[in-house]
């Protein structure tokens, strides 16, 4: 049954939100909620104010409450795009074996490397689509936060709104601790080091994000802490008190220490080198995770490294 086949219709245009869509962006609800409709007639619809809430205009960004009354206008659906690949039995089973910690509210996973948290842009489904095939009957499953693609380790989410909307606040007033691990050009000199350049978002004409130190970026602190040295390698914890796009790998090159394997921020040279290593992939493991649940229950979770990349430190354990 549709999630929203119970939700109250005052008329054929009118949709009153429940508490499962509390907290939700309108531009999101109304892509799911509208299936078929593309998201650039969406967000046309939204700028024109044709789309309405308590009968009042709203950005995309405008967050749902319960009992608001969203008008959508008249518009042809077309048919769903046919998806053909769906999530196999075996990415089922690798994620069901990937989970950390799990409650009533949210569920911790060691997120792969190599798998997207969501599909999109020529990936057919990501974590969030397999959770959702692995769990057909949950009412709700939504990405908390994101990691990237060949970043592995702790990824949340939500299985209630009122779970999401707890923890995007804490991420907001910085109470979550995040904890990576993170193997650095060059052999780290001195103690812990705090990075505080403030990090700008662009997009190329390809569509590829780029990030970049810039004085008119947003405030972005990275705190790097050494591990263990190497002549030409260190392994770091890396606690990211923002939390911006790229932010751990653009301050790593900023420091002209950057991660092994990253192949848009690092160095070619230091990557050939570890790739004759055995590195395969970008080499950046979220560790851990710190923080209090909306119940007022302390949640430390940890995710142990992947044996790819410790059998590198492995590897450089016997120079």
């Amino acid at each position: 049954m549709n999630e929203f086949a119970t939700q109250k219709r005052l008329a054929p245009e009118l949709v009153e939100i429940d508490s499962r869509h509390e907290g939700q962006r309108i531009d999101n609800f109304l892509t799911t909620y509208l299936k078929g409709v593309p998201k650039s007639y969406i967000y046309r619809v939204l700028r024109r104010g044709e789309v309405r809430v308590n009968k009042a205009r709203i950005k995309p960004s405008y967050r749902l409450q319960e009992r608001d009354v969203v008008r959508i206008p008249p518009m042809r659906r077309g048919e769903p795009a046919t998806v053909t690949a769906k999530p196999g039995d075996k990415l089922i089973e690798l994620l069901n074996n990937s989970i950390l910690y799990e409650d009533e509210g949210l569920v911790i996973i060691n997120k792969p490397a190599g798998i997207a948290v969501h599909g999109g842009s020529g990936i057919s489904f990501g974590v969030i689509e397999i959770l959702r095939a692995a769990r057909p009957q949950a009412p709700l499953l939504e990405l908390v936060h994101r990691l990237d693609r060949d970043t592995s380790g702790c990824l949340v989410i939500a299985k209630k709104r009122s779970a999401l909307r707890h923890i995007h606040q804490l991420l907001r007033e910085e109470g979550i601790e995040k904890r990576y691990l993170a193997l650095l050009q060059g052999a780290w000199q001195g103690g812990a080091r705090q990075v505080t350049a403030p990090l700008r978002k662009n997009v190329l004409q390809s569509g590829e994000r780029v990030v970049r130190v810039a004085e008119d970026g947003k405030p972005s602190q990275t705190l790097f802490r050494p591990l263990r040295r190497w002549k030409g390698a260190s392994l770091m914890e890396v606690m990211p008190l923002t939390g911006r796009t790229h932010q751990i790998r653009v301050h790593a090159a900023y420091l002209k220490q950057p991660i092994a394997g990253d192949d848009k921020y690092g160095d070619a040279d230091f990557n050939r080198t570890m790739q004759a290593k055995g590195l395969r992939r970008l080499f950046l493991h979220a560790a851990g995770l710190h923080f209090t649940n909306a119940a007022g229950k302390s949640i430390d979770v940890s995710a142990p490294l992947d044996p790819a990349l410790q059998q590198v430190l492995d590897t450089l354990g016997d120079e």
